[in-house]
């Protein structure tokens, strides 16, 4: 499953040229030449990527960040990764995999964080269901910091999840304020943690899915954290298993 997009602001450029991004052009304003578009214009000229050089306001039309920071990258389409490919990548290197699995998160931060979180901990991937927010939407690539071009990012609905964990003896995780406070017993690798939509959480069938019901200790008034929050540290805690 593919999906066009375009990125913008500087530092997401550039991590998208280093990584060897499949960039149709780059439109730069012709205001900005100073700092750092320097850097994108040396780097786009090694690499033989077409620059256009264009006035303010046409970036400005096709920006949907409104924080373009004068240059936007077209892109080739975007590889979604399928499960099967990553699981034998897995086995063929003696790891464990881990996974994130998002269920409806809506907000292109959260999203974009939790992707950071997940490449800073060395997840396996970031899986995402058809209704959270898409991750290649230039918000969420911008809130990655470029994370999002070092790790695998899967869409699935939550019953091909299910299906696929279920078949490789995969444990799942649901975060939910009913689940019992996180203990170290409760996390071993092979791994699937599921964390569900800012407001509403997991919806009742996933969470009556899920072999485990977990939530993180509060020792404040707080009941619950930000999904971001909520996901750093489970994959943590997760990754000192590795």
């Amino acid at each position: 499953m593919e999906s066009l997009a375009t990125i913008e602001g500087r530092n997401p450029v550039i991590e998208a040229i280093k990584n060897d991004r499949e960039i149709d052009k780059i439109m730069i304003a012709n205001s900005a030449k100073e700092g750092s578009i320097k850097k994108i214009i040396g780097m786009a000229k090694e690499k033989n990527i077409v620059i256009q050089y264009v006035d303010k306001h046409k970036l400005d039309e096709v920006s949907t960040s409104h924080s373009h920071q004068g240059v936007i990258a077209q892109v080739s389409e975007y590889k979604y990764w399928e499960l099967d490919e990553l699981i034998e990548s897995v086995k063929a290197k003696n790891e464990d995999p881990f996974f994130i699995i998002l269920d409806e998160i809506t907000d292109p931060h959260n999203l974009g964080s939790i992707i950071r979180t997940a490449d800073a901990f060395g997840l396996t991937a970031v899986i995402v269901s058809p209704t959270t927010c898409d991750p290649y939407n230039d918000k969420v690539i911008r809130a990655t910091m470029g994370s999002v071009w070092h790790i695998p990012v899967v869409r699935k609905t939550m019953d091909e999840c299910f299906e696929f964990f279920d078949k490789e003896n995969i444990d799942t995780l649901a975060m939910h304020l009913k689940g019992n406070e996180l203990g170290a017993g409760d996390l071993k690798l092979p791994c699937a943690y599921f964390i569900g939509n800012e407001g509403d959480g997991l919806t009742d069938e996933t969470t009556k899915k899920c072999k485990k019901l977990v939530k993180i200790p509060m020792k404040g008034k707080a009941e619950s954290l930000n999904a971001a929050v909520a996901a750093s540290l489970i994959g943590f805690e997760l990754s000192k298993l590795l």
